[in-house]
């Protein structure tokens, strides 16, 4: 019995030495992707307004453009933030399940005060340029910043005034999906019982984000929503936008689109047909290998949830010297970005005010109300039955990592090489396996990083190792067979960060942002929140609410804040139906 690590080779994609993007081999290959359908991004969010010190809390939605319902093409979205003059100030990366997505960044006092666009995309998306790319205005208020002139009427006009500065008017729609409420008048830190109803059976079917925060007439007047949405983006492309002679970006279908090459360090030239072995850090570690084209360029997909913002690669193929290069993905061309204008006016001031000193002491009790992060639960190989772990605490402790082999774990020793050097050997379990007898070396992996030298880890000190794990069974990585997994875990857990591998190379890697559960202001009997300030001006936050038949039921309190607090639903039926609308409560 044979069990496979990962086989990954090249399919039908030419990598040319630009940024991160493909020229296609062949008139059949670029025939099979252009029937592919064009997507389309809509990010529902906690703004347009927010301050330094605050959470922006976002839903993330990718849709089919061609029949406007949730698509499953794409495995990773992107959410970037961009200032006035076209500079990004970040991108974030967003796993996508059946299109939905959520995350939440916080606005630093490094940020001044403006106007600045947030954009939704996918790689796929690229390919038909900003157009088909989701765009919104944030406006940034730092009160914390001396320099407050991007958001100063300079002509002291009324685009801040009482009529113009609060949110525009969301177009009704609750005969589809309603909220159920049992009155709209609250005290301080109260429960509220809140219903949505679906009336319409399968068409009121849906995903939708649910908020409730408060109005304190910072808005601008315009305030886009799912149905102004579904007008500006009807008329985007529904194919993509693909030239042989260009660049292409690649739908990334299968997971996270890694691109790299492989070059002589002295020559400069390509090492091709050459295996690249990929090691992610971690007990839930990622390895897989796969071989360079005639170009030097490889390629891989990252479906895994991997732990650590590193990454190892290794070229194991080749006597020569590698320098092994990712390539970063290239920027969107923002040069017909265009920003929205927002001014600050006098009688904003008391409001501007007062949200910073409540943001001020929401801060200082910040690590009492944590969110928490949705754990994963990648598949380990070592939680089998076909695995040994030995916890070197239980044992009597060695000098070295080879002494240590060899006085307990007796299924696995150093053996001579010949023709190099010399490699860690697992004995076959002919008891369990029908297989004939090899002389294949172990994968042997620290902290999840796959160590091609064996000789570099024999003197390693056995006093940082934890535990080692073991799998008898064979393994082919690449081209190569193995005989047997080796796991050795160290009490850090931080091996790779000392890690120079031969032909290698240790590379940061920005990991998609984590999905969480956000923290819920409950008040009850136990009485431990009640000595803590409550400046919550966002009372609740759902992201991705699928609703089916009836009705789902939520509860939120109140917080210290009074006055008028607005309930928005905002999403899109299975249909593509867009819906949104608001209902107001007040708090005494």
């Amino acid at each position: 019995m044979k069990q496979i690590v990962k086989i990954l080779g090249l399919v039908c994609f030419v990598f040319t030495g630009s940024l991160a993007q493909q020229t296609v081999n062949s008139e059949l290959d670029l025939e099979v992707l252009k029937k592919l359908p064009q997507e389309k991004v809509y990010v529902s969010h906690t703004g347009p307004v927010v301050f330094s010190g605050e959470y922006l809390y976002f839903s993330f939605q990718c849709f089919s453009a061609q029949n406007s319902r949730l698509s499953s093409q794409s495995k990773l979205g992107y959410l970037a933030l961009v200032n006035g003059n076209k500079e990004y100030l970040f991108e974030q990366k967003i796993r996508l399940n059946d299109g939905l997505g959520q995350g939440d960044f916080f606005v630093s006092t490094e940020i001044p005060s403006g106007v600045y666009k947030l954009l939704g995309y996918t790689q796929w998306m690229k390919n038909n340029g900003l157009a088909q790319v989701f765009k919104d205005d944030l406006i940034i208020i730092n009160p914390y910043a001396a320099d407050q002139s991007l958001l100063l009427s300079k002509t002291q006009d009324k685009i801040g005034d009482k009529e113009k500065g609060t949110p525009s008017s969301l177009k009704m729609d609750s005969s589809v999906v309603g909220i159920i409420l049992k009155k709209f008048n609250y005290q301080k830190r109260e429960k509220v019982e809140l219903g949505l109803k679906n009336y319409k059976g399968n068409l009121g079917y849906g995903t939708y984000s649910i908020r409730v925060q408060k109005k304190d007439g910072l808005y601008p007047n315009k305030n886009s929503n799912a149905i102004s949405f579904a007008n500006d983006y009807l008329n985007v492309d529904k194919l993509a936008n693909l030239d042989r002679s260009g660049h292409i970006f690649l739908p990334e279908r299968d997971g996270e689109l890694l691109i790299g090459t492989v070059k002589d360090k002295i020559t400069g030239k390509p090492i091709s047909e050459t295996p690249v072995v990929v090691s992610l850090p971690g007990k839930q570690f990622v390895l897989k290998s796969v071989l360079t084209d005639f170009n030097g360029g490889f390629y891989t997909y990252l479906r895994e949830d991997y732990q650590t913002g590193s990454i190892v690669l290794q070229a194991t193929g080749t006597e020569k010297e590698a320098n092994i290069q990712l390539k970063p993905s290239r920027k969107l061309n923002l040069d017909n970005l265009e920003f929205g204008e927002y001014t600050i006016q006098k009688e904003m001031s008391e409001a501007i005010k007062l949200r910073s000193i409540h943001n001020q002491v929401e801060n200082q009790y910040f690590a009492m109300k944590p969110d928490s992060i949705l754990q994963t639960n990648p598949e380990n190989p070592f939680n089998s039955e076909n695995s040994m772990v030995f916890n070197l605490d239980d044992y009597t402790r060695f000098k070295t990592f080879k002494e240590t082999l060899v006085e307990i774990i007796n299924i696995a020793r150093y053996r001579p090489n010949p023709t190099g050097n010399d490699f860690i050997r697992i004995v076959q379990d002919f008891k369990r396996f029908n297989e004939e007898l090899n002389n294949f070396p172990a994968i042997v992996l620290f902290d999840g990083v796959f160590v091609s030298d064996h000789n570099s880890v024999k003197d390693y000190n056995a006093k940082n190792i934890k535990s080692i794990s073991l799998i008898r069974d064979q393994f082919r990585l690449g081209n190569e067979e193995y005989q047997g997994i080796m796991y050795v875990e160290t009490f850090d857990g931080d091996y790779f960060k000392d890690y120079r591998p031969p032909n290698g190379v240790l590379l940061d890697l920005k990991k998609p942002i984590p999905q969480k559960n956000y923290f819920s202001q409950v008040y009850d009997q136990t009485g431990s929140f009640d000595r803590i300030p409550d400046y919550r001006r966002l009372l609740l936050w759902k992201p991705n609410v699928v609703v089916d038949e009836g009705q789902l039921q939520f509860e939120f309190f109140t917080s210290d804040i009074t006055g008028e607090f607005e309930i928005i639903v905002d999403g899109f039926t299975t249909y593509g139906k867009p819906i949104s609308f608001s209902r107001s409560i007040t708090v005494e």
